[in-house]
């Protein structure tokens, strides 16, 4: 079966989950996200980045993620740790600049 690992921004830190199935939504500008797939771990180590994934995600059937916030999709062979990283974190990530608008200047000084 096909898994796959998406790597977002949200809320100025960098998401990568997992899920079974990702395609483009019927919204305009979305990536539609099902099937999410968090790594089973055994009942003794508990890892707080995972569940609070877990608890965040937590009865979500699909989830719409847009399509300016994804870094990347990659088609995995396994299934690795669901995590959030803080920018720079991660090593090989940058965020995409942002809109860059220059001042706005009056041709006429205001007296």
């Amino acid at each position: 079966m096909r898994l796959f690992r998406i790597s977002f921004h949200n809320q100025g830190k960098i998401y990568e989950i997992y899920a079974r199935r990702v395609y483009q939504g019927d919204l305009y500008g979305f990536i539609e996200v099902s099937g999410l797939s968090f790594e089973e771990t055994s009942t003794v180590l508990v890892d707080p980045a995972v569940e609070r994934l877990r608890s965040e995600f937590k009865g979500v059937e699909r989830t719409l993620i847009p399509i300016h916030a994804v870094i990347r999709v990659d088609e995995v062979e396994k299934e690795g740790p669901a995590r959030v990283l803080e920018p720079g974190e991660g090593g090989k990530v940058t965020p995409f600049p942002g809109p860059a608008y220059p001042p706005r200047i009056d041709p006429k000084p205001q007296s």
